[in-house]
C-alpha cells in the first residue's frame, strides 16, 4: 500500500448492484461520491449494466462499459447480464461482473484507493487485488455478514460442504483489505466472537476495522420535500393519525404484521388511525386481498412512490414504522436505508426489532418492542396517538437529531479520516 495523505485522491468504488439516483434507490455510494467530489476527491464509481430489481438493461450494444454523463464525477456501467429470472444466471453476472472489470479498469484514471463493497464478494476481492496492481490502498466494505446471512436466513446450512469455503473467501478479504468498513456498527464484534483478531491468536488486525453506516443527504431531503408535492386525500386528512410505511412489499420485509396491527386496531374499535403502505412488491395483491376479506379499511395500498416524494410524503405522517424480519445478527446492529429518512421527517418511529447498537433507541426517537406482536404495535400507535403534544414533539426533535448525525455530508468526511488513518 502506497502512502497516503488527503489531498485530492481518485477513489474507485466498485459496487454491482449501486446506481445512480435517476434509477431509484440503493444510493450510499453515489452519496459518498457526492461529498467525496466536495472535499476536492475524484471519485469512479462502477456499477453492473443490468440494473438489480429494476429489470433493465443500461448496455444494449457489444460494449464492455458505459459510461453515465449525468453526474459531475464518472458513473460507471461495466456489462452484465439479465439475470432477472433466474438465480444462476444472478450468480454468472457477479463472475461476469468481475471479469469485465478487470477488462475496463485499465481505460480510467489510476487509483490512489479502492473500495469494494460486498454486496456480494467479488467486488471486495476486485478491489483487494486491483489495489495490489497500483500499489495503493484497498478497502473492503460489508454490509451483510457473508457467509453468515446465508445461514440466518436458511439459504444454506452450517453443514453444508461449502459453509467451510465461504468462510476461508470472508477471512481472505479481512486479512487482505488494507480497512475493513462495516456498515452495521456491530462488526467489529462479530470478529472478536469469532476470535479472528490477532489477540486472540487469530490473523485480522482490529484496528482497521471501522464502522460506517447508511445515512441521508439531508439539504436534498428538505429540498424535495419542497418541491415534490402531490395531492393525496388520505396525507391531506387532518382528521385522521396518520401511520406510513415506506418500502418494498415483499416476504422478507412482512408487511403482513403492519396488516395484523391495522387489523387489531380496527377490531378494537380505535378510529381516526390510517395506515398507509408506499411501495410495492409481489405481496401486495395477497395484502389488499386479505384486507379486503377481512375489513381492514384502516390500511390502504398507495403503490409505487418515486423516491423524490418520499420527503414529501413522511412531513405528512405523523408516525413512521418499520418491521424487520428477525434473526440472530440483529445483534450486530443495522444499516437500513429507510430508517434515515424516517429520522430526516422528524416524526418518531415504531419498530418491532430491536437491534444491537439500536438507534431508536440511543436517539429516544420512537418505541421498540423486539418481535412485536400485532396488539404490541398497536398498542404503541396507540401510544403517540394519544401522546401529550409537549413529549410528542420531543421525540420528533429527537428523530431530526439523528438524522443530522448521519448526514452523508458527514459521513464522507468520516470516510475520508478513515482512509487517511494508519
Amino acid at each position: 500500500m502506497s502512502e497516503f495523505n488527503n489531498k485530492n485522491k481518485t477513489i474507485w468504488i466498485i459496487n454491482q448492484h449501486n446506481m445512480p439516483p435517476e434509477y431509484g434507490h440503493l444510493n450510499r455510494h453515489y452519496n459518498l461520491g457526492k461529498f467525496l467530489k466536495k472535499n476536492l476527491h475524484d471519485p469512479v464509481v462502477f456499477v453492473g449494466s443490468f440494473l438489480h430489481n429494476k429489470n433493465r438493461q443500461v448496455i444494449e450494444d457489444g460494449s464492455l462499459y458505459k459510461v453515465y454523463d449525468k453526474s459531475d464525477y464518472p458513473y460507471v456501467f461495466i456489462k452484465t447480464m439479465d439475470y432477472s429470472k433466474s438465480m444462476f444466471k444472478r450468480v454468472l453476472s457477479m463472475f461476469q461482473f468481475y471479469l469485465n472489470l478487470m477488462k475496463a479498469e485499465k481505460e480510467f484514471k489510476k487509483p490512489d484507493v479502492i473500495l469494494g463493497s460486498s454486496s456480494h464478494p467479488l467486488s471486495a476481492f476486485a478491489a483487494i487485488k486491483l489495489a495490489r496492481k497500483y500499489k495503493c490502498m484497498s478497502v473492503v466494505e460489508i454490509r451483510d455478514l457473508w457467509p453468515e446471512s446465508f445461514f440466518a436466513y436458511n439459504i444454506i446450512k452450517k453443514s453444508n460442504p461449502l459453509a467451510k469455503l465461504f468462510y476461508r473467501g470472508e477471512r481472505w478479504l479481512y486479512d487482505n483489505a488494507d480497512k475493513i468498513i462495516f456498515t452495521m456498527e456491530g462488526g467489529r464484534d462479530y470478529i472478536l466472537e469469532q476470535r479472528w483478531d490477532k489477540a486472540s491468536g487469530g490473523t485480522v488486525d482490529i484496528d482497521k476495522v471501522h464502522h460506517l453506516n447508511n445515512g441521508v443527504d439531508l439539504a436534498l431531503f428538505d429540498k424535495n420535500k419542497e418541491i415534490y408535492k402531490f395531492n393525496d386525500p388520505d396525507l391531506d386528512d387532518e382528521t385522521t393519525f396518520k401511520v406510513i410505511y415506506t418500502g418494498s412489499i415483499r416476504l422478507v420485509n412482512n408487511v403482513k404484521a403492519i396488516v395484523d396491527a391495522a387489523e387489531y386496531l380496527k377490531k378494537n374499535g380505535h378510529e381516526k388511525i390510517q395506515f398507509l403502505i408506499y411501495g410495492e412488491g409481489e405481496d401486495r395483491r395477497d395484502l389488499e386481498k386479505y384486507c379486503t376479506e377481512n375489513s381492514v379499511d384502516n390500511l390502504i395500498f398507495k403503490g409505487y412512490a418515486d423516491k423524490n416524494t418520499i420527503p414529501f410524503i413522511l412531513s405528512r405522517s405523523d408516525l413512521n414504522i418499520v418491521h424487520f424480519e428477525q434473526s440472530n445478527l440483529k445483534k450486530y446492529g443495522a444499516s437500513l436505508n429507510k430508517l434515515f429518512e424516517y429520522f430526516a421527517s422528524g416524526k418518531p418511529t415504531v419498530s418491532d426489532c430491536e437491534f444491537g447498537y439500536d438507534l431508536i433507541k440511543r436517539y429516544d426517537c420512537g418505541i421498540v418492542i423486539d418481535n412485536a406482536s400485532a396488539r404490541e404495535i398497536g398498542e404503541a400507535v396507540l401510544k403517540f396517538k394519544n401522546m401529550e403534544k409537549e413529549t410528542y414533539q420531543r421525540y420528533c426533535k429527537n428523530a431530526r437529531k439523528a438524522a443530522v448525525d448521519y448526514d452523508y455530508e458527514i459521513l464522507a468526511k468520516k470516510f475520508i479520516e478513515i482512509i487517511g488513518s494508519k
